[in-house]
């Protein structure tokens, strides 16, 4: 439609901020809208005119996850009030190649603050039957479009939610471990974790450089392919290696025939099984063994379980490090070091820390840099079980082209090796939840990963579209955190901390 002028940048970037206006506030999926979006569409409709077209995402209004620094009137916080008024030096790298290609940048999206990496949900919200994913000090609790008492998942929750919904047509979230998988799934599109070291990591508030990447967010996987030609901006192990041209070019049909997929059945029985979720797995895997693939089934999985406490460290190490780094360069603020912000938390409770607190920044402080032996020992840990014991071995041993998994459960084979991993919903249970599928693959195996994904998502069908059923529910209760003394506050967390991770 914009191609044949039947419809305008401007016409459609005004026609989403009317639906986020109708809408958002039951969903809460978006923090704040760009007030430059009409005037960036006008000027990009004034291009098309004038015959420049950037490529396919001129005039298309995009959506970022608000831990991505965008350097403009509206604030990158990650949910935070500690960084309001803050102001980040320039574009984050993956926001300046957005604009490069014509996008809108509509707006910020809601996410669980700090990216679900500041405190563990309480044993008072855990017996209640609760969830915290999605919730921002900036916007609170992020909705489920499908059942808006259900868990969107986290922490790129309005970044799934805001594209489930049509509040964008694509958006961009960030994964540390499950981040983009996890909602994608809950909400029904297609989420694509790539390979660390694919996306750039600038300016991106961090939690980990070893982990941490921004992936799109989309509801097809064709939209997903695009948005990776434009987001793709490779670094560290990527720099060098052979990338496609256009990710576009690896989307066929048939490519699932004589491809050989192992099956992940971890979370088919025990106490995490989820019955309706594997129903609709099992539909999948019966669909592309039907498409021509071989189904290895089951595979011995990665072994995440023996690195759950090395992943932690890793995390808590490299957290406090790089967001030194990041807060170094923000003006407007007084917040230099992860100190600072644990400071502000403490200032501010009744705001920040009324449903939960900030027991890993308390740990994460506590770390003594990249040079710890502890710190060096976990990551090679974690690198031998998820590389060459977990993902690299599943593949060899079984001739593997792809993993396949229900979408839910353990993202942290892909996460902790930097992987990719891509979600692909393909039904409904039974009760209305969407489900899926993940498949997961070795170093840059994106091209293989996202043909797999679309030709499973041609023979399954149009994605379910939500259905807004299920009523709001009451917030969480006050735990009580504010009333207890920091100090005995900080020693109860972290005897506590073990046994609530």
């Amino acid at each position: 439609m914009l191609a044949s002028g039947d419809l305008s940048a401007v016409e459609l970037t005004e026609a989403y901020l009317r639906r986020i206006d109708r809408l958002d506030p039951i969903l809460h999926a978006v923090i704040e809208t760009n007030p430059a979006a009409r005037d960036i569409a006008a000027r990009l409709d004034t291009e098309r005119r004038a015959g420049r077209v950037r490529g396919p995402l001129h005039g298309i209004p995009v959506l970022v996850k608000d831990n991505i620094a965008t350097n403009d009137r509206m604030e990158t916080t990650a949910g935070s009030l500690a960084l309001v008024g803050s102001r980040v030096p320039r574009d984050a790298r993956v926001v300046a190649r957005l604009r490069a290609a014509g996008a809108v940048i509509l707006g910020k999206t809601n996410l669980s603050e700090w990216a679900n990496f500041r405190g563990v949900k309480p044993r008072a919200v855990t017996d209640a039957g609760l969830h915290l994913n999605g919730w921002s000090a900036r916007r609170g609790f992020t909705r489920n479009p499908y059942d808006l008492a259900a868990d969107p998942c986290g922490s790129s929750s309005g970044s799934a939610v805001a594209p489930a919904a049509n509040l964008c047509p694509v958006a961009v979230g960030t994964e540390t471990d499950g981040s983009i998988v996890c909602p994608s799934a809950r909400n029904a599109i297609v989420g694509l974790k790539p390979t660390v070291g694919l996306i750039s990591q600038d300016g991106v508030i961090p939690i980990s450089h070893s982990q941490d990447t921004a992936g799109p967010m989309t509801r097809c996987v064709t939209d997903a392919a695009i948005m990776l030609n434009t987001l793709r901006s490779p670094f560290g192990e990527v720099v060098g290696r052979h990338l496609p041209r256009d990710y576009r070019t690896t989307l066929r049909r048939g490519a699932l025939g004589g491809a050989r997929i192992g099956v992940d059945r971890r979370h088919f029985s025990g106490l995490d099984a989820d019955e309706g979720l594997n129903e609709v797995a099992e539909r999948a895997f019966a669909t592309m063994a039907a498409l021509g693939a071989t189904l290895v089934d089951p595979i011995r999985p990665v072994d995440t379980d023996s690195i759950r406490e090395d992943e932690l460290t890793v995390l808590f190490t490299e957290i406090k490090v790089g967001l030194q780094a990041y807060l170094g360069r923000l003006g407007q603020t007084r917040l230099r070091r992860l100190a600072d912000v644990i400071a502000f938390n403490d200032d501010n409770c009744a705001d920040e820390l009324r449903y939960f607190g900030q027991e890993l920044f308390e740990v994460a402080d506590a770390t003594s840099g990249l040079d710890d032996p502890a710190y060096l020992a976990a990551r090679a840990r974690c690198i031998d079980a998820t590389r060459s014991d977990g993902i690299d071995r599943i593949l060899a041993d079984g001739s593997l082209d792809a993993i396949v998994a229900p979408a839910y459960g353990d993202s942290s084979g892909p996460a902790v090796s930097g992987y990719p991993a891509i979600s692909v919903p393909t039904g409904l249970t039974d009760d209305g939840r969407p489900g899926g599928v993940w498949l997961s693959g070795g170093f840059l195996s994106e091209p293989a990963l996202l043909a797999f994904a679309f030709d499973l998502e041609g023979a399954v069908g149009p994605r379910p579209r939500p259905t807004f059923r299920g009523t709001i529910s009451d917030d969480p209760p006050d735990t009580g955190i504010c009333e207890t003394p920091i100090e005995a506050r900080r020693r109860t967390v972290r005897s506590d901390l073990a046994d609530d991770l």
